[in-house]
């Protein structure tokens, strides 16, 4: 096991660390350089800084956002080369994530060792890094997030926990280190991630109006209330991924952060926001434009719904022009997903629709979860009730900047709530978040409307002469239910991979994950 991955501290990433110009700025940040030989001056607003922009900058990384869970919800679709669109995922694709992931949490582990250790305890908390407690708090929920995101690809991962000494938990140990940890059961990350949330909201609704971490945060600029906020909202939704398996523990944790306080408006959602400023750009923004890729379009299925040609709206949705560009035509053109090699190239980049500016600027703020999403999950949890359904898609709307007058237009053609029009629009609202509305594909089932093995995605006419290309993945025979572990783990950790298989199944990506059995 490479020691980095689960145990060292990860001050040698510092060169990578962004530091804020002055609390005046709003969202400004840029590259400072840390000695890495000398970890002890790091301090614990620096190393949230860090872990933030490492976290984001992972689960929206080419590799595993724009060839993965983006392309696996159909929001994009590729030209040229379309194997990933087809499920053939390169194993290395994991690898990337995987290390990233660790490094992330090692750093947030970091900041909890700090302000734990009585040598470093009352350092830790000077300036306007906060109260030791809630900087403990802070850490524990973006921890749960990213542990969320891992097991959500993986299954059954290495885990650790603040408030659990489970030995099946053994995940950055540090005394003594573990080089190779055992893999946790999904079931009792799932349950435990539930509890550090709830514990770490408990803690910052004591010290609501409290600033932690000051402007070195990114995503709230230190205000416990709305970090508190987040975590139950996080909480929402954990809940009711496993209500299958864990009905129980799903109400009980659903109903408390109901009462404990979750996002009420987009004023409350989870965003980093990005720099204009190289090589702090949106990764997506690196991906095509710095890259100067336009080998991924707006797929046909997203276009065509937009378009209300598709879907249960029948009139055009007005995030069209924010989602997708215009072509060449000067028309909306999705491009067909999932279309063979052979094919994939006949369309180019000028005739079909290209990610909006809006979504592609360099500056964009990327969200880890939105007022919209806890409306939809509400009206679920509420046999699909029709005012929360309401509150998501304006929530929605609204976050775009789309005019008051188009926003009361599209709601007035809303269909009534229902399992697959609230579910829909949901779909509509999480664009951008892959990894969460690949999750929701695969727990739902649903939208109906995604393309399915067999289906025609493209009829090309060439004089009289016409052709149906169908979607025909080259793995599986669905949405992919996970992610390959990452090779290296067979090499450097071969004993607790082959225990994690035989506990969870093969190692391919048509095993289903347990909260979906």
């Amino acid at each position: 096991m490479q020691k980095f991955i689960y145990k060292n501290r990860i001050f040698s990433l510092a060169v990578g660390t962004l530091a804020l110009l002055s609390s005046c700025s709003d969202s400004h940040f840029e590259e400072i350089n840390k000695d890495p030989n000398r970890p002890e001056n790091a301090t614990t607003t620096t190393i949230l800084l860090a872990a933030e922009k490492t976290l984001i900058d992972n689960i929206r990384n080419e590799n595993i956002s724009l060839r993965g869970s983006q392309l696996f919800s159909q929001y994009y679709s590729q030209n040229i080369y379309s194997d990933q669109s087809r499920y053939d995922i390169p194993r290395s694709y994991s690898d990337t994530y995987w290390s990233n992931a660790y490094k992330t949490l090692n750093n947030l582990n970091e900041i909890i060792i700090l302000n734990t250790n009585p040598a470093t305890k009352e350092v830790a908390s000077a300036g306007v890094a906060g109260a030791n407690q809630n900087q403990i708090a802070i850490a524990r929920i973006l921890k749960a997030y990213a542990f969320q995101g891992l097991t959500d690809v993986f299954g059954n991962i290495p885990y650790q926990s603040y408030g659990n000494n489970d030995p099946e938990f053994q995940a950055l140990q540090q005394s003594p280190e573990n080089l190779s940890p055992g893999y946790a059961s999904q079931q009792k990350i799932y349950a435990d991630i539930l509890n550090e949330l709830k514990a770490s909201a408990d803690t910052l609704n004591k010290y609501k109006t409290a600033v932690t971490f000051g402007n070195y945060d990114v995503i709230y600029k230190g205000k416990n209330e709305l970090w508190a906020k987040f975590a139950n909202s996080l909480r929402l939704r954990i809940a009711t991924r496993v209500r299958k398996q864990l009905p129980e523990q799903s109400e009980t944790h659903f109903a408390d952060a109901l009462k404990s306080g979750i996002f009420t408006s987009n004023a409350d959602n989870a965003v980093f926001k990005y720099q204009t400023l190289a090589p702090n750009e949106a990764p997506l923004y690196r991906a095509t434009v710095t890259a100067n890729r336009k080998d991924f379009a707006v797929s046909h299925v997203l276009i065509n719904v937009l378009k209300g040609e598709l879907g249960p709206v029948k009139v055009q949705d007005p995030r069209l022009p924010v989602y997708a560009l215009k072509n060449a035509a000067g028309n909306y053109v999705g491009q067909p997903y999932g279309l063979p090699v052979a094919a994939a190239g006949l369309l180019t980049a000028t005739d079909v629709s290209l990610p909006g500016t809006a979504v592609n600027a360099a500056n964009y703020g990327e969200v880890l979860q939105e007022y919209a999403e806890v409306a939809f999950l509400i009206s679920e949890h509420n046999n699909w009730e029709q005012q929360s359904y309401v509150a998501g898609v304006t929530a929605s709307l609204q976050k775009w900047g789309i005019p008051e007058a188009q926003i009361a237009t599209y709601i007035a053609a809303l269909p009534a709530a229902s399992k697959e029009n609230v579910l829909s629009q949901k779909y509509l609202a999480l664009f951008t978040q892959g990894d969460e509305a690949w999750s929701e594909i695969r727990r739902t089932g649903s939208p109906s409307f995604l393309v399915k093995p067999g289906d025609i995605v493209w009829r090309r006419q060439v004089g009289t002469e016409i052709t149906d290309y169908k979607f025909q993945p080259l793995f599986g025979e669905g949405v992919p239910q996970r992610l390959y572990y990452p090779p290296k783990e067979q090499s450097v950790n071969l004993t607790n991979y082959q225990k994690a298989v035989q506990a969870q199944g093969n190692d391919d990506i048509t095993t289903v994950l347990w909260w979906n059995r």
